[in-house]
């Protein structure tokens, strides 16, 4: 494969604006981070100290393999949204236990005591579809007080799907560990019920489908909480756990010693040496411009991700607009399709035809989205653009190989669907904070609507119109940013993009645990 070469140039004031610009998002970044990693007010982490706890990213840190990644999913979820701010009170993520690749799910019983806001209910379905679509073991640390009431009505009928993906997990021979730390209540006692082993911390884990007060409304039976859902009862008596622990230590123990037993299914090994980029990828600051309008060339990202910066680029010489090609990344095999500017009929004959080809041979895809959407005017139009276009979806669709897209830039209109958008099922979707996802820019949609009212006939007050204008395009530019996305969960994280290559080789080793699945059948392409 041919070695990309690099054109930036990094004296250049371009380079260096650009730099600046991504710097302040990056501290913009880390801003919202920190305010996920908050663990509750400190009287209530002070509490947990007092009775020997530790915090949920402790417990993770604890259960982790020394020195193993630990790539957290969806860390802004519920970000600028009515709850319990960024994060919920699950901390969620991937990372190796006794050498095996697992997914952590961790209550943050000292934020709300553990409630499941909204945002949380909805991580917990997210992270159950990876861990389903991965074959992925699951590990629960439990210390939940159970559905946020107020918020019952948009909890209540998604909730039930966490119990759901854990007996479809298991069916699979695909296991879920539940270490209860403390209270898990009402429908949250069905984790550890249902979950293949149960391990629950003497003196600290209570686990009732009803507390003492239910109980005694419900039935007038006076019962003390350890006689309804203690961790003694429940190993002694009841058999809803099968591990008693001495404390939290033991606890997070004995699920590492269950982990050196389980047997996963073989995963594919990397086809050759693994070989950093010849180009560094911090140098990816300098690249991406602060106008989301303003073009950059996808290969210069390519050459900083992909392993030596070796590129076999497929069609280079057709389609301009959208870059496909074959390279390595930490050792796997990857097929990459990138967005170089609009897409043209041609460049989406190219995409279609290359996702076929990926198919044919099993090798995972990866899509850098930067689009406006599709080419639009007279002559496209005549030329077909709809029909080029719903091909390349077509594809996008019907593509089984397992497939993760990293937003660079804008994502608008139809582009998002052809670039394997969220709706399309990638395995995994993160975002740049630089990027914009929309149906059209602010200005854009503002225009329009501006042409609409004027053709409507009547007359038009100037001076509200440009006020609504003005309200709309703020409005649009809110929601299209990658704070609102992740907060709504339309990406599972917004990332530093020099962490590109990091996320991307982490993700595939999770996605070559099981033998790779293609698809030759494809929708009807109108030709």
């Amino acid at each position: 494969m041919q070695t990309i070469d690099s054109y930036i140039i990094k004296s250049s004031a371009q380079f260096q604006s650009n730099q600046e610009h991504m710097a302040s998002l990056l501290n913009q970044l880390e801003k919202h981070l920190a305010e996920a990693r908050y663990e509750g007010p400190e009287k209530h982490i002070q509490k947990a100290r007092e009775k020997d706890k530790f915090l949920s990213r402790e417990r993770i840190e604890l259960l982790l393999d020394r020195d193993s990644p630990f790539l957290e999913l969806l860390p802004l979820a519920g970000i600028g949204r009515d709850g319990f701010g960024p994060c919920g009170t699950l901390v969620a993520g991937i990372g190796l236990v006794s050498g095996k690749i697992c997914l952590i799910a961790s209550n943050i019983g000292t934020k709300k005591g553990g409630a499941i806001d909204h945002a949380t209910v909805q991580k917990h379905q997210r992270i159950a579809e990876i861990a389903w679509e991965n074959h992925l073991p699951v590990i629960n640390l439990v210390e939940s007080a159970g559905v946020n009431l107020p918020e019952q009505e948009n909890i209540f009928n998604n909730a039930g799907t966490m119990f759901r993906e854990i007996t479809r997990r298991s069916k699979l021979g695909v296991p879920t560990i539940s270490i209860v730390f403390g209270s898990s209540t009402a429908g949250g006692a069905y984790i550890p019920g249902m979950s293949d082993y149960a391990i629950f911390v003497k003196d600290r884990a209570q686990v009732f489908l009803a507390g003492p007060p239910l109980v005694k409304m419900a039935t007038n039976e006076d019962a003390k909480a350890e006689e309804l859902g203690g961790a003694h009862m429940h190993s002694k008596t009841s058999g809803v756990s099968d591990y008693l622990a001495e404390d939290e230590l033991d606890g997070i123990r004995k699920a590492r010693e269950i982990m050196e037993f389980y047997q996963p299914e073989s995963p594919q090994a990397a086809d050759r040496e693994v070989k950093p980029p010849q180009h560094d990828p911090e140098e990816i600051h300098g690249i991406v411009p602060p106008d989301i309008k303003q073009p950059f060339d996808a290969r210069e990202i390519i050459a900083r991700v992909v392993d030596d910066s070796a590129f076999s680029e497929f069609k280079p010489d057709f389609g301009s607009t959208l870059v496909t090609g074959y390279a390595h990344i930490n050792g796997f095999k990857v097929g990459i399709i990138a967005n170089n500017g609009v897409l043209f009929s041609d460049a989406a004959n190219k995409g279609a035809h290359f996702i076929q080809l990926c198919n044919m041979h099993r090798i995972p895809l990866i899509f850098f989205q930067n689009i406006t959407g599709f080419m639009v005017g007279k002559k496209y139009e005549q030329e077909g653009i709809i029909k080029h276009g719903a091909k390349l979806i077509n594809a996008v669709a019907n593509s089984e190989v397992p497939a993760i897209t990293i937003m660079t830039g804008a994502s608008y209109g139809a582009g998002n669907y052809a670039m394997m958008g969220r709706m399309y099922k990638p395995r995994f979707l993160f975002t740049w904070p630089n990027a914009k996802i929309s149906v059209m820019g602010g200005e854009q949609l503002a225009g329009v609507m501006d042409i609409i009212r004027r053709a409507g006939g009547k007359t038009v007050d100037e001076e509200q119109l440009a006020a609504d204008k003005k309200a709309l395009i703020e409005d649009i530019d809110y929601k299209s940013t990658p704070y609102y996305s992740s907060g709504h969960l339309w990406d599972d994280g917004v990332i530093r993009p020099s962490d590109t290559r990091t996320y991307l080789s982490i993700c595939l080793e999770v996605i070559h645990l099981q033998q790779i699945d293609s698809s030759r059948n494809f929708g009807v392409f109108r030709m």
